[in-house]
């Protein structure tokens, strides 16, 4: 599932949405400034190219987008988008590698002509395959008691429960909330629906008095407007929940099966890169490579790179072998650089995603994996996919695990939301609040380690877009090596606990990412000597 999230306006408003918060709106470009210049805990981009890439020569990197997908005609995007020499838009295959008219990329989500847009959570496949296989077994009851999978099945139930209880008692008080401030606005003047008229509104039940109270308490942030609250919280969160209980949690709901799509099907979906939903992936490539040349929009990190779109992560949790089959086509079409920003919490098939991380790793390409937004520790709680071969036979040497901060370097910089790992997360990179590309050539900000990881994908492709001789591994490790070390302790919730923790044991690196760093440690060690830089 994509990993994107935002502040908590209500107490049970538990919502993934876009919010356009005061510092977004004031420095939409907080992530790529300079902290010493600028006060804000961002990466140094601009300050890289000011001082350290003017004048010089890049090569052009391939940067691979696996995600939802992405907007190939956004007007701050379009000249970045990878094309196919070989791919022409004519109905045949002309470069030989299985997938007719790819010339953007890659759609694994649908056959030739149709897309899936709502998925299951890999949870709720997993207890659908276990039931069946145990209503075919001839297990008795105490064979099955002892059995593992069916002990796994079990606790997968239990956890399948609790998400479900959870997701419909939300759903219900947002479905009050809303259709309560719907009755209210109906009540109201056009004109009337903004902090003066609610504070003017006479309530006629405790419902509208709540309801009432609540958008007074938002709309004293004079940022936001009625409306924009309206519709990216309370209809967001109705939506997300409605959602998720009708779709991600719904066990006799199955997409692929209509369309003709199995385990065994070797080539499906389709070159529709954009796909039914493209705001996640659109952002995501913004963030990487929005054109820095057209002096509109935004600037992306990176200024020599083509976006390869990869759609693979549906609305609800990406399927294994979407998963391996992405990366194994990024490898195949040239990406240098493989940003995903996506996870979930259980795995149904491993080793065919270990598979393909091997052979990106064998291919010289460095992975970029958001750590998620749980604001759980990654050394305790599994998150999928990660690099750790299963059966602890390895892990993947260019892999990068990314967690999320924020713009101020004080107890806060941990971004509340993100996951964390001493020894599983590798580095911090801004996600709040974070200005990027969305569909219809539009700008918005979200929040999550979905935009802190396509920071770091930037900084990298930058980093073999200027120095190419330098590997995967080199590179991650320069990006690790040159972060900007933290030493002060933050604050999280551990187990629902206010608590603090030094910075430094949030991640194996201990800092924030940093672009001038890690460019100017790439110059020294280029032109010095990096044989022995592993």
């Amino acid at each position: 599932m994509n990993f994107c999230k935002s502040k908590f306006l209500l107490s049970f408003l538990f919502i993934f949405s876009i919010t356009a918060g005061v510092f977004a709106q004031e420095n939409r470009n907080w992530q790529n400034l300079d902290y010493a210049k600028d006060s804000v805990m961002g990466v140094s981009v601009e300050k890289a190219y000011a001082e350290l890439l003017k004048g010089k020569k890049s090569e052009p990197v391939i940067v691979a987008v696996l995600d939802g997908g992405v907007e190939i005609s956004h007007k701050d995007l379009k000249r970045v988008i990878y094309k196919s020499k070989k791919e022409k838009l004519n109905g045949k295959d002309d470069d030989h590698n299985g997938y007719i008219d790819d010339v953007n990329g890659w759609n694994f989500l649908g056959n030739a002509t149709q897309d899936v847009d709502f998925e299951t959570l890999e949870l709720v496949r997993q207890i659908r395959k276990l039931k069946r296989k145990f209503a075919e077994s001839n297990l008795d009851s105490a064979e099955k008691v002892s059995n593992p999978e069916y002990k796994k099945l079990l606790l997968m139930q239990d956890d399948y429960i609790k998400q479900y209880e959870t997701a419909n008692r939300t759903f219900i008080g947002v479905a009050g909330f809303k259709k309560t401030l719907d009755q209210m606005e109906s009540k109201m003047n056009k004109d009337s629906l903004n902090i003066s008229g609610f504070t003017k509104y006479k309530t006629t039940d405790p419902a509208e008095a709540f309801t009432r109270k609540a958008v007074l308490e938002t709309l004293e942030d004079e940022s936001i407007d009625y409306s924009t609250f309206k519709a990216n919280e309370i209809d967001k969160a109705y939506n997300y929940y409605y959602e998720k209980l009708n779709y991600h949690l719904n066990l006799n709901y199955s997409p692929r099966t209509a369309l003709g799509i199995n385990d065994n099907t070797a080539f499906y979906g389709n070159n529709h890169v954009t796909g039914p939903d493209a705001l996640h992936g659109t952002h995501v490539a913004g963030i990487i490579a929005a054109d820095r040349k057209n002096r509109i929009g935004i600037n992306g990190v990176a200024n020599n790179v083509k976006i390869l779109g990869v759609r693979m992560v549906p609305n609800g949790d990406e399927r294994d072998k979407d998963v391996a089959n992405a990366i194994r086509y990024a490898v195949d079409q040239g990406a240098k650089v493989i940003n995903m920003s996506f996870g979930k919490s259980y795995s149904d098939d491993k080793k065919i995603v270990d598979d393909a991380v091997k052979y990106a790793v064998s291919k010289d390409v460095l992975l970029v994996h958001a750590a998620g937004n749980d604001n759980k520790n990654l050394d305790i709680d599994n998150n999928f996919p990660n690099r750790n071969y299963e059966g602890n036979s390895g892990i993947a040497s260019s892999w990068l695990e990314v967690g999320a901060s924020g713009p101020k370097n004080n107890e806060s910089l941990k971004a509340s939301f993100s996951n964390y790992g001493k020894t599983t997360v590798d580095v911090f990179a801004p996600g709040v609040e974070i200005y990027s590309t969305v569909p219809g050539s539009k700008y918005e900000s979200l929040n999550g380690t979905s935009m802190a990881s396509p920071v770091v994908s930037g900084i990298a492709a930058l980093i073999r877009s200027y120095y190419p001789s330098l590997t995967a591994t080199q590179v991650k490790k320069i990006i690790m090596d040159s972060s900007v070390k933290i030493n002060h302790s933050v604050d999280l919730m551990v187990d629902n606990k206010a608590a603090q923790i030094n910075f430094s044991d949030l991640s194996i690196s201990g800092g924030v990412v940093n672009a001038y760093n890690a460019i100017k440690m790439a110059a020294s060690l280029v032109n010095g000597t990096v044989a022995n830089y592993q």
